[in-house]
């Protein structure tokens, strides 16, 4: 690359609206959301076989998940008769302030959230619950759960996260069509969130 070249632009991340938001409140579409990230393109029956369902009920959600244009059809890289479908590229963005003022926005915004956390934390759960020294021995000291408590204002957290998030972006981007020997999927999180103040609820008397 030139000093005058520009690096590909990250594809933006999209902020949910109503649609989106409800297309991910139920359990399953989560799932296959999820797996699509992960393992890539899936066809109804594929997605059937992992997940234990049957192809019309998966057929059924890729299609919801479709209609709000949060996964897409491949075409011509597969073949045969079954449709392909893949995630749209770019993250997505849970804010609330897309949907404030709004009762119906604001609950499916919960219900959504609630979901893929719960998603989100039965995986960190199965993992770090598990036997990890006999069953991938190698990736003992390549996974961390890691919790710091840091006083910062509000000026400060905003530029850890950008930094974060950035640090994130050149990895994905850098390792983004990886594939060979050692090679797997890595779920990468970071939890930034001010803490509730349990002193100032005692002095209020709550």
């Amino acid at each position: 690359m030139t000093a005058n070249e520009k690096a590909p632009a990250l594809p933006e991340r999209r902020v949910l609206d109503i649609g989106a938001l409800r297309a991910l409140s139920h359990p399953l579409r989560v799932r296959i959301f999820d797996i699509l990230e992960q393992e890539g393109p899936q066809t109804a029956s594929t997605l059937a076989a992992i997940l234990g369902e049957s192809s019309g009920a998966t057929s059924y959600h890729l299609r919801a998940l479709a209609r709000h244009d949060l996964i897409h059809e491949v075409t011509g890289e597969h073949g045969g008769r079954e449709r392909w479908w893949e995630r749209r590229a770019g993250g997505i963005v849970y804010d609330s302030r897309a949907v404030q003022g709004s009762p119906a926005g604001e609950a499916a915004l919960q219900v959504a959230v609630a979901e893929v956390q719960r998603r989100r934390h039965d995986e960190l759960m199965d993992y770090f619950t598990g036997r990890i020294d006999k069953e991938l021995p190698e990736w003992v000291d390549a996974s961390i759960s890691m919790t710091s408590g840091i006083s910062m204002t509000v000026e400060q957290t905003a530029d850890l996260i950008k930094k974060i998030e950035a640090l994130i972006d050149e990895a994905s981007e850098k390792y983004r069509d990886q594939k060979g020997m050692g090679v797997r999927r890595v779920s990468v999180r970071s939890d930034i969130f001010p803490l509730t103040s349990h002193t100032a609820k005692k002095e209020s008397g709550s």
